[in-house]
């Protein structure tokens, strides 16, 4: 098998090869290694390339595979961290020139559960400033390309992890996800991107470990494979009190169900956000899709009241803790959307924490009601397809002009405030050739339902299959910097 065909196939396909003997780790991580080579140049994908890093690992991978030792369930697959999860030994800068150097000494979990279950990180991947917004662009790196149109953004804040996905880099990524960042760049690259439920992929280092609108979780180009990312991830740990004590071992049974009967609510706008009309064309077949499972398809709107609320509130005071004394000390080392974050945080009343908190509990119990008579609710997961990655958000949505950076991501950080498990699956096109993805929203903890529910539209639909037609390059600006 040549190395370009390496490269296409998926995690489980790969990790199933490795454990037959029929290629060896090395041989995997070399194609990928060739990849990046030739084509991160164009897409800026991964930032940082931990060439050496990774090929000790591969060593050590292919030397247990030979004394046929026990075999973790991503033995020998190439991985890349978002550039936001700390990394023993390999840099991690937040996209900040605040952090263009540190080097942590210890593994975020997500990284520690990756490697653990026999992974091989690569290198990191680009994330915007701090990770604020979803377009992936930051003073250290500049901005990351969509490999489906290089003139456009792939999302953000795991837009790197997409773009290098999508561009067949690696064949799994790791992201978080506070108002969107899991969602819309897995979107905006016809990948797979799963927000799980509060508390299911535990998180660790953390300013809040009890904070509930930020979660890490997995990225890949099809759903078994994010469902393999969580046979691993989601395992509670006691750094992370609100991990939940659920078995992760049930990401490994069969995603196939007969989905006849389920009841589906679909909403186009979720009750009258402003949308594009590129959107909404490519959004249409994935309702006769779902129609065509079997599924009890019903126009049918959530009432998220409180939402916008919620969300901005405890998004800032977020900022503020984290970041708060650190900007005080250098506000120079901050881009104007995290600052103006900080900021509103800082001005925050108790009467401002308890509004959004009440507005929010009503929220949540509003949700799992409608969601007693829909199993799931279906919806878009970004207003606009891929836009100039020379904008930092788009000036405007179907005619209404954005006031913040934030105006366009509501579909996603609705969604967030709900604590609800979610993910973006790869839906459509536009016509001019840029992906467009499905929500799918379950039921408190119901993560696996959501992933089976993708896994069928996945099946039936075949979008994800679509890659992307990139011009290859033998330079590598990025080199092996560690």
């Amino acid at each position: 098998m040549s190395e370009a065909e390496l490269c296409l196939r998926s995690a489980t396909e790969l990790a199933g090869m490795l454990r037959r003997r029929e290629v060896s780790a090395r041989e995997v991580l070399d194609a990928h290694l060739d990849r990046i080579d030739a084509v991160n140049p164009k897409v800026n994908a991964i930032v940082t390339v931990a060439r050496e890093h990774a090929n000790r690992a591969a060593r050590a991978a292919d030397e247990a595979i030979m004394r046929s030792g026990p075999l973790g369930p991503l033995h020998g697959l190439p991985v890349a961290h978002k550039d936001l999860t700390e990394t023993k030994g390999i840099r991690t800068t937040y996209g900040s020139p605040a952090r263009a150097r540190f080097v942590p000494d210890f593994d975020s979990i997500v990284v520690e559960r990756l490697t653990s279950a026999g992974a091989v990180t690569v290198g990191k991947t680009n994330t915007p400033e701090w990770g604020t917004g979803s377009q992936t662009f930051n003073p250290l790196f500049g901005a990351t390309r969509n490999p489906y149109d290089l003139t456009k953004t792939v999302g953000g804040s795991s837009g790197g992890a997409a773009a290098a996905l999508a561009a067949r880099l690696v064949p799994i990524a790791d992201g978080t996800d506070m108002g969107g960042s899991l969602r819309n760049p897995a979107s905006f690259c016809n990948v797979v991107g799963l927000r799980p439920s509060l508390g299911r992929v535990p998180m660790w280092p953390t300013a809040d470990p009890m904070f509930t609108l930020s979660v890490a979780g997995p990225m890949a180009r099809t759903v078994a494979d994010v469902a393999l990312l969580m046979r691993v991830l989601a395992e509670p740990d006691p750094r992370s009190p609100l991990s939940h004590h659920v078995p992760a071992a049930r990401f490994a049974e069969p995603l196939d169900r007969d989905f006849t009967g389920t009841s589906v609510a679909w909403s186009d706008d979720l009750g009258g956000l402003p949308v594009d009309e590129r959107v909404l064309r490519a959004m249409r077949p994935g309702r006769q899709a779902l129609a065509a499972l079997g599924c009890r398809v019903v126009d049918r709107d959530p009432d998220l009241t409180g939402a916008e609320d919620a969300f901005r509130t405890w998004r800032a005071w977020y900022y503020a803790l984290s970041l708060g004394e650190l900007y005080r000390e250098h506000p120079e080392w901050f881009g104007e959307s995290a600052a103006w974050n900080i900021e509103v945080g800082q001005r925050l009343t108790g009467e401002d924490l308890a509004r959004a908190q009440q507005r929010r509990i009503a929220l949540y119990h509003r949700i799992r009601e409608f969601l007693d008579s829909h199993e799931f609710l279906v919806t878009l997961v970004s207003p606009v397809p891929p836009f100039d990655v020379e904008l930092p958000y788009p000036p405007e949505v179907a005619g209404v002009e954005s006031q913040t950076y934030l105006d366009w991501m509501r579909s996603c950080y609705w969604i967030s405030a709900t604590g609800l498990p979610a993910a973006s699956v790869p839906c459509g096109f536009t016509d001019d050739g840029l992906p467009v993805g499905l929500q799918i929203v379950g039921r408190p903890g119901d993560d696996f339902g959501v992933l089976q529910l993708a896994h069928a539209f996945e099946s039936a639909t075949g979008t994800g299959l679509r890659g992307p037609d990139l011009p290859v390059d033998t330079d590598d600006p990025h080199g092996s910097t560690p």
